[in-house]
């Protein structure tokens, strides 16, 4: 009797393994699909565009600020004490403004994450960018850089100087928009609510700024806070001598605004620094559009160890500032005493 055994076909076997394969197929499509697709659909953001948008997101906090203002409805209340012990407010000026400015960049760019010194339950979905871009930045900056939306961290200040908006010294007033990507100072827009102007910068790109003709060194213009000063002017005078010029001013945005060359319709109402300094805690939300303004131009602003600041993460920076354009930043930054604001 032959033995018994079971004779497979090719065919058989090539139909089997089509099953499996076919099984398998099924099995994984899903999941296999969609990680495509979410790698394919990982969110951009086109910085031209987010420039556009934080220009019309500062110019509508602005005019918040403004109506609060002329309306005299600041219903001003204190947020807290600062490290040198100066009351922070809050007014309905910095919440109006904070309200538009963070829903328009949060509508538009849902991917991105928004930092801003207010906090406010009040969401308004109705608020979205017309797609305009204004004439002045489509003549200078190329549209199509595109980062990927987790590497953006958006800084709004709805209402910088507060303090002086309750004095009526509406000079020292702006609203900012500052774009860091991976941490570091892009975008800077700094708009002043009361005489309308808006500074912009976008760092290797282009900016509606320009450094001063010429700065002094020896000693230079020293512009500090007038609220928030610690022991600054003396620091100052430490590391210039006692003939400096020390300018006390409010705001970290005008600050900024003080060192560059500004329009003819504004300088006359404008300090002119050499240099910007800050020996205690400031928060990034204050900071970061300056420093991209002043990188776009070719300055700096540091830590007062020449550090740079990185602007993701937490919104305080621990290690003072100084901030310069047009002259040896690295040559500052020798003359200072030695300091350590935590200690301030």
């Amino acid at each position: 009797m032959a033995p018994m055994g079971i004779r497979l076909s090719p065919l058989g076997v090539a139909m089997f393994c089509l099953l499996g394969v076919g099984v398998i197929y099924h099995l994984y499509a899903g999941v296999i699909s969609n990680r495509w697709a979410a790698f394919r659909q990982r969110s951009k953001v086109d910085l031209r565009d987010l420039l556009a948008v934080s220009v019309e997101a500062a110019v509508l906090g602005g005019t918040e600020v403004k109506k609060v203002r002329h309306e005299n409805a600041l219903q001003e209340k204190s947020k807290g004490k600062t490290q040198e012990g100066a009351t922070e407010l809050l007014t309905m000026g910095d919440l109006q403004s904070h309200r538009k400015m963070f829903n328009l960049i949060s509508n538009t760019f849902p991917d991105v994450t928004v930092n801003s010194e207010e906090h406010d339950n009040m969401v308004d979905k109705a608020a979205s960018w017309n797609r305009g871009i204004p004439a002045d930045i489509l003549d200078k900056i190329e549209g199509g850089k595109d980062v990927p939306a987790e590497s953006v961290t958006v800084w709004i200040d709805p209402l910088d100087a507060t303090q002086e908006y309750t004095e009526n010294l509406v000079k020292y007033v702006t609203t900012m928009v500052c774009v860091a990507v991976d941490g570091k100072p892009v975008i800077g827009v700094i708009h002043q609510p009361f005489t309308d102007f808006t500074a912009w910068a976008f760092v290797g790109q282009g900016s509606n700024m320009r450094p001063r003709p010429s700065y002094s060194v020896s000693p230079p213009k020293a512009i500090v806070s007038r609220s928030h000063s610690g022991k600054v002017k003396s620091f100052v005078q430490d590391a210039f001598g006692n003939s400096t010029t020390i300018i006390g001013a409010g705001g970290a945005g005008y600050k900024v605004l003080s060192l560059l060359a500004m329009p003819s319709s504004e300088a006359g109402s404008m300090d002119q620094a050499d240099v910007y300094i800050h020996v205690t805690f400031i928060k990034k939300w204050d900071i970061c559009a300056g420093a991209a303004l002043l990188n776009a131009l070719g300055g700096h602003m540091t830590t007062l160890k020449g550090e740079d600041i990185d602007y993701s993460g937490t919104p305080l920076n621990k290690g003072g500032l100084v901030a310069s354009v047009g002259v040896d930043h690295k040559a500052l930054l020798e003359r200072l005493p030695n300091w350590e604001p935590e200690k301030h």
